[in-house]
């Protein structure tokens, strides 16, 4: 039932292996990692979440300085982000060493779409010092890193009594090395279906695409329990699936279902 994981980067890549380089390419190589942040998103039940993504900054341990890197900045609608859809917001090298934080730092353009009506999105400390992520990974030179930034949506928007909402995020980073992936199809193609698997304390989910397709990336090693649930409102049963096993650097394929 498993395919190999085709992933976008190879997780491990050393310098010593890239025999044709230049010499100017191995004295820039010395001493950094090549890293890649990847942002995508577990599903929310609201119509649109936009984030206004400003920069990333990379917190390191030991007295290393910080380092804010030259990120794909834009303002994301968070909810497009699912069934394998990411951005790149980064791949490019950064100081070897030993981080703790990832920062993401929002801009004032986040905003929220309920009901058709377009919301302010209140992110205050988000906007100050960014969204901490732990990580708590020693780059080694040479060596290239791929973390998948999952921002869980439906947790993270907090409702305020006042009518409007602000954004407590949470977010959970992976390294798509140490991850493995859930995929499938699911009909009838056109109803709005929710995938969630669970192991545990852990669950992670996904809205299928407009062909039915989804994908639940960044999954650690273990026996899942999936349900595959339609649009309440439709009445549809849920499916249950269990005992969905991943495997680290694989894809783990369910095939078609059906509701």
């Amino acid at each position: 039932m498993r395919t190999l994981l085709k992933l976008s980067l190879i997780a491990l890549v050393f310098v010593g292996f890239a025999s044709c380089s230049s010499d100017d390419d191995a004295i820039k190589s010395e001493g950094n990692a090549k890293l890649a942040l990847r942002l995508t998103d577990a599903p929310g039940d609201y119509e649109a979440v936009y984030i206004d993504v400003k920069d990333v900054v990379i917190k390191y341990n030991g007295g290393q300085d910080d380092v804010t890197l030259g990120i794909n900045a834009g303002i994301y609608n968070l909810l497009e982000l699912t069934a394998g859809v990411n951005v790149l917001l980064y791949d490019d090298e950064v100081p070897a060493g030993a981080i703790s934080q990832i920062r993401l730092v929002l801009g004032e353009e986040n905003t929220i779409v309920v009901d058709g009506e377009t919301l302010p999105l209140a992110t205050p400390s988000a906007q100050q010092s960014g969204l901490k992520i732990q990580v708590n990974e020693t780059l080694q030179p040479g060596v290239l890193y791929e973390f998948m930034l999952d921002f869980d949506v439906d947790k993270s928007i907090v409702s305020q009594g006042n009518g409007g909402y602000s954004l407590k995020p949470v977010i959970r980073a992976t390294t798509v090395a140490e991850s493995g992936a859930i995929s499938g199809k699911v009909f009838p193609a056109e109803v709005l279906t929710m995938v969630t698997a669970v192991n545990g304390s852990l669950e992670i989910s996904s809205y299928t695409n407009l062909q039915g397709d989804f994908l639940l990336s960044g999954v650690p090693d273990g026996n899942y329990t999936v349900t595959i649930q339609a649009d309440l409102g439709l009445g549809i049963p849920p499916v249950i699936v269990e005992n969905v096993t991943v495997v680290r650097g694989e894809v783990t394929s369910m095939g078609e279902i059906n509701l």
